[in-house]
């Protein structure tokens, strides 16, 4: 299994793309919340919102996870992907019965 961690600008692009990639059988679950992000940028530390997005898949899909992404939107964004040590079984079986294992 593998959870990614997407930044976006706004919920609206979350939502977008979160029911995409449920409709292409990327994802089996995602979840989207507002944050406020500070970074420094030339020297100045700014703070503007986003929004995270919590995609919850299987190992194989990282390719076809950021072209989706990057299809709906135009700017740079971060995309983590994060391998989870323990999962609860009766989440993996729901996982494994919605999207397909990829073979390594």
């Amino acid at each position: 299994m593998k959870i990614y961690y997407v930044t976006l600008n706004n919920t609206d692009e979350a939502r977008q793309i979160g029911r995409a990639l449920l409709e292409c059988k990327l994802a089996v679950c995602v979840n989207w919340f507002p944050i406020t992000c500070a970074y420094s940028w030339q020297g100045e530390i700014t703070e503007e919102p986003e929004v995270v997005l919590i995609i919850k898949t299987q190992d194989g899909y990282a390719l076809e996870i950021e072209k989706l992404i990057q299809e709906h939107i135009t700017y740079t964004n971060f995309i983590a992907e994060i391998s989870p040590t323990a999962v609860n079984q009766g989440f993996v079986n729901w996982l494994n019965a919605e999207v397909s294992p990829r073979s390594q």
